[in-house]
């Protein structure tokens, strides 16, 4: 893997990486600090009693049982979230035999220390069970750290894909960064039904035009295999950003699985692994890895592929964890110099295979690389700077092997360059006004929707929305608000059983836009949504100010969200009241109520871990 050296970086993005640095200066020197402390010398499980070393290899066979009472290799982590139920995470079930095998080669052994638990927002939506879903990449975190606190190993290797695993996996592991990481992706199932035939049933669905069997076979026609759900939402943002931090070995994110370039890829992951533990040459722990640059280029990476809002939170409170503070001023300010290079839907009608396809991550990292758009410098678990992951593996005649990306886009349509991008800006923009603050996503948002002023209507709960639709209630100009949906109150589930009867709307040639406390989707698309509003409802945020056919503005262009509502008027309204003790419980709920009374804003990180 060589590297070339990139561009100098672009004054706006180095301005940002320096206001963070200042930013977090004292909290990133307390947590490296600990990290320090946490190092020793030698491995890991030396410190542990006769007792305690006893216990952890009791269960290993032979060989390895040997070397881990000889104390000669490392002893590789193996952190698991897979279940056979998640099609992402199917794939993961031989991975444990692979990297064992892979270990011994290497000289190291491998064992699998713990199971995270790995939900899916695909088939919670809509349902009690999404009112978890937030709150289980705490749940993830800790578990990883409770797989880790055996004090056996010397370097993890975390298997996981969707959507709040990959963060929860990353934040535990940071607890831990003394330790290696690396980080095993599945890649992407073969592609169904186009995106946007599916989208359009969805639509019809939504407007009593088809019924469940038609919605059913479309949706079964588009989830249909093992692997990754192939449009671009959070699952298939976290494998492009792990590779733009430089924790995946390069150019894994989206080969396909159970081929033999993505087994050798994961048994090289497990070589690398074994090659950067504290016994040998190459030390690079997790917390030398992952600093206040490689928090930037995750960022950059969001916005130059148009990936998914829910990064807004989850990349604020993986770089907590890290003792390094962003907030939604960092990203709006990058927006705006980082442009859209890749049209994946929702933003697009390609999936994440003609993204690989058309040059892939390997294109990406090069062109924003080369316009200065991402620090090069950066450490990788490569070894090398953020060049050595801009390379694509292949299958040579003597094994896995990396090469140069394509020189051009195979698929301009999908893929382009900084010089020619699809738009000049990121599509990511910070809302302020007295509804309080708020993201909004417009890479898929028409230029003429970017500008909505229309009377509200407001409601409580996303099933509210649905059935006013139904009713007929908001075919007109319309900014539906829906309050009550952030942390504290229901655990911010998303919000997507909305998009299709709002761009139904939308469609019909209403001005309509979202206002929510909530989340939308990694999936939001064409409708304006300003979401993940704080101070949230439940908090005593102002958009339970709100009262219908209030005129809401939402301008995206110029970053503004007011309820045009005269001042004195405004100041004299009382907030709004809810009864919530129908999310307290079922489906699990009562398990999580320390959760929500616990949670932090939105913006930073709407969790309790960082």
């Amino acid at each position: 893997m060589s590297e070339t050296r990139p561009s100098s970086l672009q004054p706006r993005v180095r301005e940002v990486t320096e206001r963070i640095r200042e930013r977090s200066r004292g909290s990133r020197a307390a947590y490296l600090e600990r990290m320090a402390a946490q190092a020793g010398g030698g491995p890991a499980r030396e410190r542990l009693s006769c007792t305690n070393l006893a216990h952890g290899f009791a269960a290993s066979a032979a060989p390895d049982k040997q070397a881990l009472k000889e104390l000669r290799w490392p002893n590789l982590a193996i952190v698991t979230a897979y279940n056979d139920m998640l099609s992402a995470h199917q794939p993961y079930e031989r991975y444990p035999g692979l990297l064992r095998v892979a270990a011994r080669e290497a000289g190291a052994t491998a064992q699998v220390a713990g199971g995270v638990p790995a939900m899916c927002d695909g088939v919670t939506q809509g349902q009690p069970g999404m009112e978890l879903s937030l709150f289980s990449r705490d749940v993830i975190a800790m578990s990883t750290g409770i797989a880790l606190s055996h004090g056996m190993f010397d370097a993890a290797l975390c298997l996981g894909v969707c959507d709040k695993i990959v963060p929860g996996l990353l934040i535990g592991a940071i607890a831990f960064g003394q330790l290696p990481s690396v980080f095993v992706p599945a890649g992407p199932m073969p592609s169904g039904m186009p995106n946007k035939e599916k989208a359009r049933i969805r639509q019809l669905f939504a407007e009593g035009k088809v019924g469940r069997d038609a919605l059913l076979e479309s949706e079964a026609g588009s989830y249909h295999s093992a692997g990754t759900c192939t449009f671009y939402g959070t699952a298939n943002s976290n494998q492009m950003l792990l590779e733009v931090m430089g924790l995946h070995l390069p150019g894994s994110a989206f080969v396909p699985p159970n081929t033999p370039l993505r087994d050798a890829l994961t048994a090289a992951a497990a070589r690398r692994a074994a090659q950067i533990t504290g016994l040998g040459r190459e030390y690079l722990p997790l917390s030398k890895v992952l600093d206040e640059r490689g928090i930037v280029n995750a960022v950059v990476g969001l916005l130059a592929t148009g990936g998914s809002t829910n990064h807004t939170l989850h990349l604020i409170a993986i770089a907590r964890a890290a003792g390094i503070l962003i907030d939604w001023d960092d990203f709006s300010d990058l927006s705006e110099v980082v442009p859209l290079l890749a049209r994946i839907y929702p933003n697009g009608g390609a999936d994440v295979n003609h993204f690989h396809a058309a040059g892939g991550m390997g294109f990406l990292i090069s062109e924003l690389l080369a316009a200065g758009l991402l620090h090069g410098d950066v450490q990788t678990i490569s070894g090398a700077g953020l060049a050595a992951s801009a390379l694509e593996p292949w299958l040579s005649p003597q094994g896995l092997a990396w090469r140069k990306p394509p020189a051009a886009s195979g698929d301009t349509t999908v893929l382009r360059p900084a010089a020619d991008p699809f738009s000049a800006d990121g599509g990511l923009k910070l809302l302020r006004g007295n509804l309080g603050r708020s993201v909004i996503k417009v890479s898929a948002v028409s230029p003429q929707q970017r500008i909505v002023e229309a009377p509200a209507r407001v409601f409580d709960s996303q099933e509210a929305v649905l059935e006013s639709f139904q009713r007929g209630e908001l075919a007109r100009d319309v900014v539906v608000v829906v309050r009550f949906q952030g942390p504290r109150a229901n655990g911010m589930p998303e919000l997507h059983g909305l998009t299709p009867a709002l761009a139904s709307l939308q469609s019909k040639g209403h001005r309509v836009a979202l206002v929510t406390d909530g989340r939308m989707s990694g999936a939001s698309g064409a409708v304006p949504a300003a979401i993940h509003l704080t101070p949230e409802v439940a908090s005593g945020g102002p958009l339970g100010k709100v009262r219908d056919d209030d005129v809401i503005r939402i301008d995206s262009v110029k970053g503004t969200l007011e309820a045009l509502v005269p001042a004195e008027s405004w100041n004299r309204r009382p907030l709004a009241t809810a009864d919530l003790t129908g999310n307290a419980f079922g489906m699990g709920r009562e398990l999580f109520q320390v959760f929500r009374k616990n949670a932090a804003p939105a913006e930073e990180g709407g969790g309790v871990c960082a």
